[in-house]
């Protein structure tokens, strides 16, 4: 059996824990040992005595903690300080996103390690362990988008949901899948007339008969741009499993959206979707471009710690089970991206 290691994060404002104390214990009743990094769980609500109480030891330093560790179970990709720590017989499953990353990409090739990440784990063509992170992310876009349209934030001052008969907020959607469907739904339940493009007809007929006043299209540069001259607020979610996202919403389609209007890029962790998009961090969330408030965080779920490290802990425990006794399924294996320095996946 591999011993399991749960360093704490090192990505700016990344306040999530891969496990949470209750998984953690269920891990060692099975016979494993789980070792975490002193501090790892604190930010997101899980001080390390309730690691201690569900039976896991504390290592003080990441050195220890990956030392100690044959298989290492993150949120986030490994930064520098993580990589220098980890070799060639570490096992490493946590969110890569390699398209977006080539000098991640050649950092682990180098290492010689193997490597599973969350978004290439799929299962009956969905993606189990990307799904509650892609909810919570779909969420917080249209959380912040509505809170950048506010005058105050440089905003043109939209009231999303309007009131008393007169506008409400115009909400465009480019993409159906569970993010861009989770902000639709926030978007249309505070009362917003929202617009949801995909190229999945299917999809966008379940999508309208579960909100029966949405708009929904096909998604092409036409749609796009007689959207964006409307939309106060324009969410980016267009995700293909384990590539480069397409960017479908080009630097025109944003020249042409009003003044003080917002776009949100949930598809930055994969490169984005949105031509003027650029990597944003939580302490840094926004800038502007064309007049348009631009926000692209590739973490974005880590405002949300508590119940982001709650619902991703219950997707991966039981594929963390899986790995620290070696048993490898279909999907598990089909989610490996490096592998003994070679690429296993198609960016």
């Amino acid at each position: 059996m591999l011993q399991i290691g749960v360093p704490k994060e090192v990505k700016i404002a990344e306040r999530r824990i891969s496990l949470v104390p209750n998984d953690c214990k269920n891990l060692i009743e099975q016979g494993f040992s789980v070792y975490i990094q002193e501090g790892a769980g604190e930010e997101a609500g899980y001080p390390d005595q309730l690691y201690l109480d569900a039976g896991c030891e504390i290592k003080s330093t990441a050195k220890d903690l990956y030392e100690s560790s044959n298989l290492i179970v993150k949120v986030k990709e490994p930064l520098a300080e993580d990589i220098a720590l980890l070799r060639e017989d570490h096992l490493l499953f946590c969110y890569l996103h390699l398209a977006s990353g080539p000098e991640l990409t050649q950092a682990l090739l180098s290492k010689k390690l193997t490597a599973v990440a969350f978004e290439t784990v799929v299962v009956d063509g969905k993606t189990p362990l990307l799904a509650p992170m892609s909810a919570i992310a779909g969420r917080l876009a249209t959380q912040i988008g509505t809170w950048y349209l506010h005058a105050s934030h440089g905003g043109r001052g939209t009231l999303m949901g309007g009131i008393h008969g007169l506008s409400k907020g115009n909400v465009t959607v480019v993409g159906a899948g569970i993010a861009g469907t989770e902000a639709a739904r926030l978007a249309y339940g505070m009362g917003a007339q929202v617009t949801v493009l995909d190229i999945n007809d299917k999809r966008l007929a379940e999508l309208k008969a579960e909100m029966p006043n949405l708009i929904t299209q096909t998604s092409n540069y036409d749609t796009i741009m007689d959207c964006a001259q409307e939309s106060d607020l324009i969410v980016g979610a267009v995700y293909v499993v384990g590539r480069k996202a397409p960017v479908v919403i080009t630097e025109e389609h944003i020249k042409a959206m009003p003044k003080g209007s917002v776009v949100v890029d949930i598809s930055i962790d994969q490169a984005g979707c949105i031509a003027t998009s650029k990597p944003c961090t939580h302490d840094a969330p926004t800038y502007v471009m064309h007049d348009v408030i631009h926000s692209a965080i590739t973490n974005l779920p880590a405002a949300a710690p508590r119940t982001a490290s709650e619902v991703l802990s219950a997707a991966i425990y039981p594929y963390v089970a899986q790995l620290a006794r070696n048993s490898w399924s279909v999907e598990l294996t089909g989610g490996i991206n490096v592998e003994k320095g070679h690429l296993k996946i198609e960016l």
